[in-house]
């Protein structure tokens, strides 16, 4: 993880399966496979048919899910979710599939993305005597299905998406069927596949492979999909937008097996780093990457600069990414907890250290710390991307702009607060000539051109936090920005 600790966190990772005999099951093994989305809090919820149950807890799915708590959840369909709040607080109120009963009957959600006119939407219910038991967003389009005239169920759900703005690729589950969508824009992935005689959504393909599943495609921006016995219908739920998908899920987030967006992402991310190593090249003895994600991107700038690769990192995969002390001096001690260098291959060489990106600074700053006490002669830090300018406002929890370094700094300031021989970064162009397709994606956090407006006017919110007892404010990601 080449990310700073606890400033640039994960999004959230969804699952829908139908027509399974053991459908949680399914869905429980998927949700492993998209673990790397979210390790806030995972869940399942399953349908027979007749009823609907919800299982969900706080932690990671191997520690929500076990044969105690799988064998209850009997169904042919399910949809489970693994969590990292973007929009909410962080406790199990907010943990999904979010269950409700209407006078439509039970439905369960789970919903990766963010709402950009949530506040507003909240707000208007709220007046109109709605009751929220979330600080979710993804509660309000639930609360909106509810509120619909329509009479069938995908036609509510269509009804309720197109009111909301902003990045949602989400799966619903009924007693009797399964829908699946994914916001105009095409923000977040999703996919859908085949096992067997089942249906499979998820965010990632990667979540196909492990059941072993067959991608089929995409589901299309503003496309919504009912999966029930009689088989998969598509429905278009809005006139097409321009798409931008999340350029961030080829540079981070997506694993590297996983097909996102049409495109292979670690192909995706050896191109980066191969014209990285064109565009800067560096004096250098040893390439080393930044565990994990940038690996790929690490060994694409080796090739093409023809620099040795070695893994100069090693890290701990047994440490949990919400590890946070009260205590400085041991906070300071995180990086070490989760990075060793092997000083073998580090000792008097001058070191290429390759990351995905950089957002505050300070763990890479502790990082070639490391490195240099390990005896590296000198430290020429790549960034296989371009410089992170601004917030993201489409479902990843990044810091307000003023925390982002690059927003603030040049590069060479940036650089020698790094305390680096050399820090480059890829350029935008670069990166997305590594797409492939550079009219499908969104760098708004690498140009601040958001592609979907915000609502500027909105108060801030104070929200009741039950579980916690107390009232927090929640301040409109519009509000955020300076």
């Amino acid at each position: 993880m080449g990310r700073e600790g606890q400033n640039w966190r994960e999004e959230c990772g969804v699952v829908g399966v139908a027509n399974a005999r053991d459908a949680a099951q399914l869905a429980c093994l998927v949700l492993h496979a998209l673990q790397h989305r979210g390790q806030e809090s995972a869940g399942i919820a399953v349908a027979d048919g007749h009823t609907l149950a919800t299982h969900k807890a706080m932690g990671l799915v191997a520690d929500v899910f076990d044969e105690s708590t799988l064998r209850p959840l009997t169904g042919t369909s399910a949809i489970g979710h693994v969590r990292y709040s973007t929009t909410g607080s962080s406790h199990l109120q907010n943990a999904q599939p979010i269950q409700v009963t209407s006078h439509r009957g039970a439905a369960a959600l789970a919903h990766n993305g963010n709402l950009v006119n949530a506040p507003e939407l909240r707000r208007m219910m709220e007046r109109e005597g709605s009751i929220f038991s979330t600080t979710s967003d993804s509660e309000i389009i639930l609360h909106l299905v509810a509120r619909s005239r329509e009479s069938a169920i995908e036609e509510a759900l269509a009804e309720a998406l197109s009111r909301v703005r902003g990045a949602y690729s989400l799966v619903v589950l009924t007693r009797d069927r399964l829908l699946a969508a994914r916001d105009p824009n095409g923000f977040r992935p999703l996919c859908l596949g085949r096992c067997g005689d089942s249906y499979v959504v998820c965010s990632e393909s990667c979540g196909l492979d492990i059941v072993g599943g067959t991608f089929l495609r995409d589901v299309a921006p503003g496309e919504l999909l009912v999966i029930e016995k009689g088989g998969l219908r598509s429905h278009r739920l809005v006139p097409p937008a321009r798409e931008t998908c999340c350029v961030f899920e080829h540079i981070y987030f997506s694993r590297p097996d996983s097909r996102v967006f049409g495109e292979n992402v670690n192909k995706v991310r050896r191109a980066c780093g191969e014209i990285l190593g064109r565009e800067s090249p560096a004096t250098a003895d040893v390439v080393c990457a930044v565990p994990d994600s940038s690996n790929t991107a690490a060994l694409g700038y080796a090739q093409a600069s023809g620099i040795s690769f070695e893994l100069g990192l090693i890290r701990n995969h047994y440490v949990g990414r919400t590890f946070i002390s009260p205590a400085q001096n041991v906070r300071d001690m995180s990086v070490r907890i989760k990075f060793n260098p092997v000083k073998e291959l580090i000792e008097g060489k001058r070191i290429v250290l390759v990351d995905d990106s950089i957002v505050r600074g300070t763990t890479m700053r502790k990082l070639v710390k490391i490195i240099r006490a390990a005896g590296a002669a000198e430290v020429h830090l790549r960034i296989a991307s371009p410089p992170i300018t601004h917030p993201c406002y489409y479902g990843i929890d990044t810091p307000v702009r003023n925390e982002l370094i690059a927003s603030s700094h040049s590069v060479e300031e940036i650089a020698t607060y790094m305390r680096v021989d050399s820090l480059r970064y890829l350029s935008l162009q670069g990166l997305l000539q590594a797409t492939g397709a550079a009219e499908r994606f969104c760098t708004a956090c690498f140009t601040g051109e958001y592609p979907l407006p915000f609502d500027e006017e909105l108060d801030d919110k104070e929200i009741f936090d039950h579980e916690a007892g107390k009232r927090e404010v929640v301040v409109p990601r519009s509000r955020r920005r300076l």
